[in-house]
């Protein structure tokens, strides 16, 4: 298999594998904030998306103790996660960079 298409082949496994776990986690987080605050769904939902994103607008905020413990371990496991798939996705864009211009000066110049 040539560079290109071992890249494209390398990248659309990182997006196969990654996508599901952020789509998991955003929807455990909404079922749980769901049920402990008994928040609507778009409300936790939202909370969840900006949870993870640490933006944090303060406008959604638990009310109780025991949703304050599990957004604190929440944001923990959303920040790891959340940089893990950013790690993975830099550096699969760096590498296709790398490759890509590595190509260009293996190319012979006209002179």
């Amino acid at each position: 298999m040539d560079k290109p298409k071992k890249q494209r082949s390398r990248r659309a496994i990182v997006l196969l594998v990654t996508f599901p776990i952020l789509v998991g986690l955003i929807t455990l987080g909404t079922v749980i904030f769901h049920s402990l605050e008994e928040w609507t769904w778009i409300q936790s939902f939202y909370f969840t998306v900006v949870t993870i994103s640490t933006v944090g607008y303060g406008d959604v905020v638990p009310t109780n103790d025991t949703t304050r413990i599990v957004v604190s371990f929440f944001i923990l496991i959303g920040v790891a996660v959340g940089a893990g798939i950013m790690s993975l996705y830099g550096s699969s864009s760096v590498k296709k960079r790398v490759t890509k211009r590595s190509d260009e000066s293996d190319l012979p110049t006209n002179q």
